[in-house]
């Protein structure tokens, strides 16, 4: 499979900041690759060069076979972006807005009516379509920005951050669009910090620090790199928790985690369900009381506080219900 997207040794300064410092992916055609990272960690800046809104400092990068520089004119006619801003103009309506972007792409008048009819429909704007985009919420202008993304069906997608500031059903309902589009040969780059966007919708993932990928591979993958699955258990009293150490030592592959104030361990373990089931058993047989216990894996937010040495911003890392 061809690679839709291509940097090699990306660096950009801002004067004494390093935004990127030898920031290096691939992205093959009709897959979606998510870029997670902490603010200021290089994601928005990558976005940026890859869509011909700034120069690298050095390297070299290739957007459906188009170098960024050289050819950003062409390659402009081939990709679709949306920031993290929706930029939209308020004294126009929904539709004038999306008819606009169509007669920029030279698609014609009569096309980009249509065009611009059909992704109102399809973001759920079709009622506000002839309403100014002054009155629009926020989530609606959002929509609007992203609508205007695809007015072209562009063959590569860079959408930075597209859900903030959506609901949880709205930002679902961009999820499928997203998947759609894949399904049909686009190809997306995605940054967010929502963890589970990523985890649903990325077929590979950067994890992005100071400026390059600290960290590569699939969802799974990177769970496995801080770790397997491991077994939360609390127990009634301090005394228990010698008692189940004792107990579930020869099942831990690393170190347990005891918290004492809140009468709870933490084991590592390989065999998913079958090692909780064998440890309830020895615990049962050594009647030790357990309130409450269960199998946990490594979630993305567990990758990007382990690899990235913070968490992600709580505003915006919340998993959709």
């Amino acid at each position: 499979m061809p690679d839709a997207i291509v940097a090699e040794g990306l660096v950009k300064k801002y004067g004494d900041v390093v935004a990127l410092d030898g920031m290096e992916l691939t992205v093959p055609e009709g897959t979606v690759f998510g870029l997670l990272g902490p603010n200021g960690a290089g994601k928005t800046t990558t976005v940026r060069i890859l869509t011909t809104l700034l120069k690298p400092d050095a390297g070299y990068a290739k957007v459906a076979g188009l170098d960024v520089v050289r050819d950003a004119r062409r390659l402009r006619a081939h990709i679709g972006v949306s920031g993290q801003y929706a930029a939209v103009d308020d004294h126009l309506t929904g539709a004038e807005n999306l008819e606009m972007v169509g007669r920029l792409y030279h698609l014609g008048v009569k096309r980009a009516k249509q065009r611009a009819r059909e992704l109102l429909e399809r973001f759920d704007l079709t009622e506000a379509g002839d309403r100014p985009v002054q009155g629009y919420s926020g989530g609606m202008r959002r929509r609007l920005d992203l609508a205007g993304a695809l007015v072209v069906s562009p063959p590569v997608l860079f959408l930075d951050e597209p859900t903030t500031g959506l609901d949880p059903r709205a930002r679902a309902s961009l999820w499928d669009v997203i998947s759609e589009l894949v399904a049909t040969g686009t190809t997306v780059l995605l940054t967010t910090q929502y963890m589970e966007e990523a985890d649903r919708l990325a077929d590979r993932i950067g994890v992005v620090d100071h400026g390059h990928v600290i960290a590569l591979g699939t969802a799974d993958e990177l769970k496995d790199q801080v770790g397997g699955d491991r077994i939360e258990l609390s127990v009634t009293s301090v005394a228990d928790l010698a008692a189940v150490r004792r107990t579930l030592a020869p099942l831990a592959v690393g170190d347990m985690q005891v918290d004492a104030p809140a009468l709870r361990v933490a084991i590592p373990v390989t065999g998913g369900a079958t090692a909780l089931t064998t440890a309830l058993g020895h615990l049962i047989a050594e009647g030790i009381a357990v309130r409450d216990a269960g199998l946990r894996r490594p979630t993305l937010d567990d990758v990007f506080l382990t690899l990235t040495g913070h968490e992600a911003d709580e505003k915006i890392k919340e998993t959709v219900r």
